[in-house]
């Protein structure tokens, strides 16, 4: 992807210097047009500075980069963005340190999830190939992860204990899977989701059980077949005899 921007300094070198500065890049990165040569005027009277225009080729990642230190400065909680790009898988690794992560990660990683995906969305933008990114900062991912797991195996337990389906609280379909996933070998346990986005729950079920909570019967879950009901017939009344 080719961008530009514009530069000036009291000189030409300058100008080039202050663009490579603000881009992070060298000299042999890109390549520059002079747009204004300086003038010194007359004792100072109609100086004028050079103006340059540095044209520069980015990468996906560098896109991403850009677009998130801008949003972070905004954002009242600047850090250090490191992205690492696999051209053969299509993926964006992006990892953030700074002094205020915590407002970055948010809620179970509410603001992390929005952060990721708008830079993947601006990342993407005019690109024939789509690339995925993964947004991380101090690990948040892989101890959410290991939370969950942790969860899950708590509530197996709890419902092969009491014999009953257990809800989990609405999660997002990322952590679901987790969910789902660490109890697909559990014996005596099965899982499904219930309800709409954002709202979608996992249920965690012993095999057999009734489904609950507005959930399907899992493919583990054989409930047997309702009878109809039966209802007493309704005799007719006895006629009594004519008196003789």
């Amino acid at each position: 992807m080719i961008k530009q921007i514009e530069a000036k300094g009291e000189t030409i070198d300058a100008a080039v210097q202050k663009a490579l500065l603000q881009l992070g890049l060298s000299r042999d990165d890109v390549s520059v047009e002079i747009l204004e040569k300086p003038r010194s005027g007359f004792l100072g009277i109609g100086r004028e500075p050079a103006l340059v225009r540095v044209t520069y080729q980015t990468s996906p990642a560098g896109v991403a980069k850009d677009f998130l230190e801008g949003l972070l400065y905004r954002f009242g909680a600047p850090a250090t963005v490191v992205t690492t790009e696999n051209e053969t898988e299509k993926t964006i690794e992006i990892e953030l340190s700074g002094d205020n992560m915590g407002l970055i990660i948010g809620r179970r990683g509410d603001t992390l999830d929005a952060m990721q995906y708008l830079t993947s969305i601006v990342a993407n933008r005019d690109l024939e190939e789509h690339w995925h990114v993964a947004l991380d900062t101090e690990n948040y991912r892989s101890k959410r992860e290991v939370a969950l797991q942790s969860l899950a195996a708590k509530m197996a337990q709890k419902a092969l204990k009491y014999k009953k389906s257990v809800a989990l609280e609405p999660m997002k379909p990322h952590e679901r899977r987790v969910i789902h996933a660490s109890l697909q070998d559990c014996e005596g346990v099965t899982t499904y989701s219930v309800g709409s986005e954002p709202n979608r729950k996992v249920i965690v079920a012993p095999v057999g059980a009734e489904p609950q909570f507005g959930g399907k019967p899992s493919a583990q879950s054989k409930p047997g077949k309702s009878r109809p009901r039966r209802y007493p017939s309704k005799k007719a009344p006895r006629k009594e005899a004519p008196p003789q």
